[in-house]
């Protein structure tokens, strides 16, 4: 049983470590935050120190076992570091949530440059894939492990103005059935997330006053916006053993929001 300090009743993930990039904030935050609760050790990561710092702090505030560091998952070096800092730390790597990306450009998508372009899949997608390469052997070490990547609801319906934000998450579906047939001879298990319309700092501009709230919400079926521990229940279960049998998948969160490629 957890504490009566923690808001949730299990502890699933005892024993096991995690890293949850671009963790101090938003979906990041929450999700880093749900598996510490459910017994696992943390390394949050992002790219400014104080941003990281805050996160720690609040996070110990809950009696977590969490540590972070700086990573800009862009830069290989950082990656190496955050995987090699973590084993060392921890003593290996079970759980990897990618939920680092980027969007540089906003507007129509033939608008878009040759850079803004590169950015996006650069960090949206090349460097997810690296990030977790890198973190395999470290699985494999512990007998396995869970994967998971954040993607979009945007993947299976672009955004039409950040539609090229909403192809680099359609790619992170390709890329999780493209790594099931070598992660499961591993025992890993690899899976996605696609949220819809999630109230962060990122989606801000779509709920900063109750009209433009209201009227975003009015083309969501359950007629709301999400909020990010919504996201976190759902990876808790995925990298836990009530996921045991699930590889290969991505699980929407969208309100009702339509998910058909």
């Amino acid at each position: 049983m957890m504490s009566s300090a923690s808001p949730f009743n299990a502890r699933r993930l005892e024993g096991k470590v995690a890293i949850v990039t671009a963790s101090t904030d938003g979906i990041g935050f929450s999700i880093a935050r749900r598996l510490g609760h459910e017994g696992a050790k943390v390394m949050v990561s992002s790219r400014k120190q104080k941003n990281v710092d805050s996160a720690v702090m609040q996070l110990k505030k809950e009696k977590l076992d969490v540590t972070g560091m700086v990573c800009h998952v862009g830069k290989a070096d950082d990656r190496s570091k955050l995987i090699s800092e973590t084993a060392e730390k921890y003593g290996g790597i079970d759980i990897i949530v990618s939920n680092a990306a980027a969007n540089p450009h906003l507007g129509q998508i033939l608008d878009i440059n040759e850079a803004q372009w590169d950015k996006i899949f650069d960090i949206n997608v090349k460097s997810a894939f690296f990030l977790v390469k890198e973190a395999i052997p470290h699985m494999e070490k512990r007998g396995g492990g869970s994967v998971v990547f954040v993607s979009s609801i945007g993947g299976y319906n672009p955004f039409e103005l950040i539609a090229p934000y909403s192809v680099s998450k359609t790619a992170l579906f390709g890329l999780v059935k493209g790594l099931v047939p070598q992660l499961s001879s591993m025992n890993i298990r690899v899976n996605a997330i696609a949220p819809g319309i999630i109230k962060t700092s990122f989606s801000s501009a779509l709920w900063h006053d109750d009209k433009t709230e209201k009227e975003v919400a009015s083309h969501i079926p359950m007629k709301r916006l999400g909020v990010p521990d919504e996201c976190a229940g759902a990876v808790a279960f995925l990298v836990s053993d009530d996921g045991s049998f699930i590889t290969g998948e991505t699980i929407v969160m969208a309100g009702g929001v339509s998910s058909r490629l």
